[in-house]
């Protein structure tokens, strides 16, 4: 049971944008559906600047502003920042600073701003609809932020801003499709609160819903269905882990558009240095973790098993052992890596890497077939106890 939040002012700006107006919404756009038609150009904006205003968020907001994953040149910041701007979130300024927070404290129901131990409904919306001191911005861990330039004129002048950007974007694309009440309604408004709700979806849902196969040190969860309405960012379980990582799917199967924006704009030079963490420790983790849900498993599946559960318990282990030694392998690689790169002589350099690239490779192999030796065990435990 959540323990009782503490009593805070209503936060009446938060309350007109996330319920006045859904709730206008709610009675204007059927009203007028009733004696106009809403035409293709109006629900193709609608989706579109979905995008726009959603991605300027995770791209920009989210993964260049609060993590740093990557540098952008000033034309692409001011471009993220109308986009983010568009998305009527707070200043970067505000939302950078709270969600440095929220990793920082994440799960703390004191500290973290929106923490899911104090329920979905505070995750997903509540912790903005009053003052909750939690919420309140601590800049004091955006020194980074404080020194440019794009963002402190977006929090000097979000209001303004915020009007500018709406008026700049929604009036020409209405005049385009000759439907601006339809892309007022549609492109605007319901965009407006689709691009909120997406956005939300990260603190709650992610945080409830999906596996966890990096760590289970806090509740963030990866899952497909919601990298899809979120841009890619429901892949959180990785991102709580690795939070630098300009990608949240890792994999080639994953689907995060964010990440292959952010890649396409440093193709034409707009963003540079993206951070990637290396292969092993991705492998690392998720391995550390398979060992764990086989510890897991051994116990629930062992009670109903006859046969001698001191093999699989002595197989996962000798496999942990091994496990452990491809680690201290790779540690002592990593050392001579440093040392290589440390030589005064370029040919020696480069024999070293050579050398290390090759034994590198045969530890990464190493830890594939930890895995894969691993997942035959957990088949195997589990038909034993189906079996029986």
């Amino acid at each position: 049971m959540n323990a009782p939040l503490p009593k805070a002012p209503i936060n009446w700006i938060a309350v007109f944008a996330l319920v006045f107006i859904p709730i206008v919404a709610l009675i204007a756009i059927p009203l007028y559906a009733m004696n106009h038609d809403f035409s293709a150009g109006a629900w193709i904006s609608m989706f579109v600047l979905l995008g726009v205003s959603s991605l300027g968020i995770t791209a920009g907001y989210h993964r260049l502003w609060a993590h740093r994953a990557y540098e952008a040149t000033t034309p692409l910041k001011i471009l993220l920042m109308i986009m983010g701007t568009f998305a009527v979130q707070n200043s970067i300024l505000y939302w950078a600073s709270g969600h440095r927070t929220h990793h920082r404290h994440v799960d703390d129901v004191e500290q973290d701003p929106y923490s899911i131990n104090n329920g979905f409904w505070y995750a997903h919306i509540g912790w903005m609809l009053r003052d909750y001191p939690a919420a309140e911005p601590n800049y004091k861990n955006a020194p980074d932020l404080l020194k440019d330039k794009v963002v402190m004129f977006q929090d000097k002048y979000y209001i303004p801003l915020v009007a500018a950007v709406h008026a700049a974007i929604l009036i020409p694309v209405g005049y385009l499709v000759g439907d601006m009440w339809g892309v007022m309604l549609l492109g605007g408004l319901v965009r407006l609160i689709l691009s909120h709700h997406v956005t939300f979806f990260i603190n709650s849902l992610c945080h409830m819903w999906g596996k966890r196969p990096y760590t289970d040190e806090n509740t963030a969860r990866d899952n497909f269905w919601l990298a899809i309405a979120t841009w890619g960012e429901g892949y959180h379980n990785y991102h709580h882990i690795f939070q630098y990582d300009y990608r949240n799917g890792v994999k080639w199967w994953q689907y995060d558009p964010t990440k292959w924006l952010i890649w396409t704009f440093s193709k034409f030079g707009l963003a540079k240095n993206l951070r990637r963490i290396p292969s092993f420790n991705i492998k690392k983790a998720e391995l550390a973790m398979k060992f764990k849900y086989a510890q897991q498993d051994l116990a629930v599946y062992g009670h109903n098993m006859t046969e001698d559960i001191a093999t699989a318990k002595l197989r996962i282990a000798q496999e942990y052992d091994a496990f452990s030694q491809t680690l201290n392998d790779w540690a002592k690689l990593k050392e001579q890596e440093i040392q290589a790169k440390k030589a005064s002589v370029a040919e020696k350099i480069h024999q070293m890497d050579s050398k290390l690239k090759d034994e590198f490779h045969q530890v990464e192999l190493r830890l594939s077939q930890h895995r894969e030796t691993l997942n035959q065990l957990m088949r195997n435990l589990k038909k034993g106890a189906v079996s029986n």
